[in-house]
């Protein structure tokens, strides 16, 4: 058996996903809860659950509902470890889903749209800024593709107001800010730095 995570924006949120037999199918939301979506997360190291969803809202799934009606206790290694009902009266708008702590996002805030103004990224359950000390243009890049907003025209600095800070040091072109190496709240590199912000020159739908 295999699990993962579908339809999100990394590969720590999303639709549950099981494999079984060789092919790939969901999970039925009656009785999905937060004890559910940890081990989830624990399983595919992604940290521990901070939402979980029902009614598809990762979009729906294909194939097989494998699992209904999931009880698990919170403890268990693997999702297939929990006790559940393979019979099941659901369809695919009914997909469960999850968001781990150790998914992250970014959004652009303060400036005239989504695609300029203040780097922000949530993690962990709450919102950072990302220190201006390691954020050069290939930071810029890899977030502007990110948000689909083209190319970086112009670097931003803002002062940090928020509770955490995330560093980011990109060696090359990659699909995300995740990808690259990332420290959270570590105050060496994050000394004396403004928070980082950003002009791409797209424009948010």
């Amino acid at each position: 058996s295999a699990l993962r995570l579908a339809g999100g924006r990394s590969r720590c949120e999303g639709r549950v996903e099981m494999k079984q037999a060789g092919a790939w199918g969901t999970v039925c939301d009656d009785a999905w809860d937060l004890a559910d979506a940890n081990v989830v997360c624990r399983q595919l190291r992604c940290g521990q659950a901070v939402r979980f969803y029902g009614g598809a809202a990762f979009g729906r799934g294909s194939g097989a509902i494998l699992r209904d009606e999931v009880g698990c206790e919170g403890h268990e290694e693997h999702l297939w470890d929990c006790p559940a009902a393979l019979e099941h009266d659901c369809s695919h708008k009914e997909d469960a889903g999850v968001v781990c702590s150790e998914h992250q996002e970014w959004r652009l805030s303060g400036g005239r749209d989504g695609c300029a103004g203040r780097v922000e990224v949530f993690f962990r359950g709450t919102w950072s800024t990302v220190c201006d000390s390691t954020w050069y243009k290939l930071e810029a890049i890899v977030l502007c593709h990110t948000l689909g907003c083209g190319e970086p025209i112009r670097w931003l600095s803002f002062s940090h107001t928020l509770p955490g800070k995330m560093i980011y040091q990109c060696e090359s072109q990659k699909p995300s800010l995740a990808h690259c190496q990332w420290t959270y709240n570590k105050s060496a590199p994050c000394h004396q730095s403004r928070a980082a912000g950003v002009v791409c020159n797209g424009t948010a739908l």
